[in-house]
């Protein structure tokens, strides 16, 4: 045996050695891993099918954002149409259309003119004395397109959030005014994934400018109703959901979340839970400002149209600040995952729930493994029996194959699914198949009346080709599946690609050196195949 040899011997029993070490420990209960000296403490992941969870389909409100665009739009246009008498112009938004009425041709005229330079509206109908407009189907789109993109990704950091949020979920498009989440794990909250989920995070600072115990007495102040430009907003008792105090605020907030940077749990001298954020510089220096002129008011702490706390302002702050507020240590940290993972821009809704139990995902792990089994068992059986001792080779290299999978997967800390289970069954049939062109290659090359060693040579030579050819179109589709699929699909992709790639492997290199070690370079009268 050359030095050459040794060294290859060393190298592919060693990966093969490694990725088995991986895929063994996925077998070891978690709490006995540190104990053991096993490793990685994660390792292959199941998926929502194996272990149970949560399945939801979640609608996005899509109206309501080009509600929000034509608001804006409408401000805009007030803007635009200011220098001038407004008296007789009026601009209002309703059901994602936006009215522009005028009694003098001329002011309506000019609003026509501003509704045109915006580049966004199209006129759908119009009267003497007055026009509607929609948004222009490009720009509907592009507002449907940026909304889509912005609740994905304020989803998927909130369920996925390193700190207190969901590991190993899926937050993906489905469609184009909806979203597909699925949490794995038999025991999840999912009251507490609901409000996760639900709360659209839209923070705001607003100066108090009058407050009472409840919304009546606030009112009875203004008996001819309440001052342009405000509102009321009410903070609640958790528990009770009674309101505990009413604030007259404005409109407008004098500062928002969009400013956030972070924001973490933290406890005051009574150990009672509060949320400490912090804002990047140019939201400090607004904030600064605000309170800075309003030293002595209450500060309005507004997430979603509700009160978590009104403080006094007793001095100038600036880039942090506190929450506090009537809430639980949980509900605290929930405050702060949503504020990290920042506003969801429309609300949501859910549109479809399944909830899939841990018994049902054990069931489907069992049956796959029941099928993987028996497939490998009746592979092992028919080379073994059909190539004798060269089959014993591809049984081989059909164990190291599985081994190679699963030691990846766990490498990688891959979600393994039930259509994972299938690719995986289906690359036990791929496998093997690599094996049966070298073979059947090998034995042409004999028929023909060359020596084993030559015709193990050229019909490794000659199968390299097609057996890459085969492997790598397989691979084309795959990664297709994994780009433009979701969910299932993805995992089923995932599995085949890894699987191909190893039996590649396991096929043309470790297999060929099996040959190497015998015969190898030994004169052998006949060969086993």
């Amino acid at each position: 045996m050359t030095g050459g040899l040794r060294w290859r011997m060393a190298a592919v029993f060693g990966v093969v050695a490694l990725f088995a070490y991986l895929a063994i420990a996925n077998f070891v209960p978690k709490e006995d891993r540190v104990v053991s000296g096993f490793w990685p403490d994660d390792g292959l992941r199941l998926g929502l099918d194996l272990q149970g969870g949560i399945h939801w389909v979640v609608g996005v409100a899509i109206d309501d954002a080009i509600n929000h665009e034509l608001v804006f739009v409408q401000e805009n246009m007030r803007e635009d149409l200011a220098d001038g008498e407004l008296s007789t112009i009026e601009i209002e938004v309703q059901d994602n259309t936006l009215r522009v009425q005028s009694s003098d041709p001329a002011d309506l005229a000019r609003a026509r003119s501003a509704a045109d330079d915006s580049g966004v509206l199209q006129e759908s109908a119009s009267q003497d004395d007055q026009v509607e407009y929609t948004l222009t189907d490009s720009w509907t789109q592009e507002i449907r397109e940026r909304t889509m993109l912005q609740v994905l990704e304020v989803l998927r950091r909130r369920i996925n959030d390193p700190v207190r949020g969901i590991p190993d979920s899926v937050v993906t498009r489905q469609g184009t005014d909806r979203v597909l989440v699925q949490i794995p794990g038999g025991q999840i909250d999912r009251g507490r994934a609901r409000e996760l989920l639900k709360s659209t995070g839209f923070l705001e600072f607003k100066i108090v400018k009058d407050r009472a115990d409840d919304e009546d007495r606030l009112k009875a102040r203004y008996p001819d109703g309440w001052p342009e430009e405000t509102d009321v907003v009410v903070e609640r008792d958790p528990e009770t959901d009674a309101v505990v105090s009413a604030y007259l605020v404005s409109t407008s907030a004098d500062l928002t979340g969009d400013y956030l940077e972070d924001a973490r749990v933290g406890f005051d001298q009574q150990q009672r839970p509060l949320v400490n954020f912090r804002f990047n510089p140019e939201g400090g220096r607004q904030f600064g400002e605000i309170t800075e002129q309003n030293i002595g008011s209450l500060l309005a702490i507004i997430l979603d149209q509700d009160v978590y706390s009104a403080p006094a302002i007793k001095s100038r702050i600036t880039t942090r600040g506190q929450i506090t507020g009537r809430f639980s240590s949980q509900e605290a940290a929930d405050l702060a995952v949503v504020l990290r993972a920042g506003a969801l821009s429309v609300p949501v809704v859910i549109e479809e729930e399944r909830t899939v139990g841990p018994a049902l995902g054990q069931d489907s792990i069992e049956a796959g493994v029941r099928a993987s089994v028996f497939g490998l068992a009746l592979v092992l059986l028919f080379t073994g029996i059909y190539y004798v001792m060269s089959g014993a080779y591809a049984a081989i290299a059909l164990l190291s194959n599985m081994l190679l999978i699963v030691g990846i997967m766990s490498l990688f800390e891959a979600t393994l699914t039930l259509p994972g289970i299938a690719g995986l069954v289906l690359t036990i049939g791929m496998a093997v198949d690599a094996n049966v062109i070298i073979f059947e290659r090998i034995r042409e090359e004999l028929r023909g009346h060359k020596t084993p060693r030559a015709a193990i040579a050229t019909g490794f030579q000659k199968a390299t080709w097609t057996v890459l050819d085969a492997n790598i179109t397989t691979l084309i589709t795959a990664l297709i599946l994994f780009q433009f699929g979701t969910g299932p699909i993805q995992g089923f992709a995932v599995t085949l690609s890894i699987g191909i790639v190893t039996s590649v492997f396991s096929a043309l290199v470790l297999t060929r050196l099996l040959f190497q070690i015998y015969p190898g370079g030994r004169t052998v009268p006949q060969l086993s195949i």
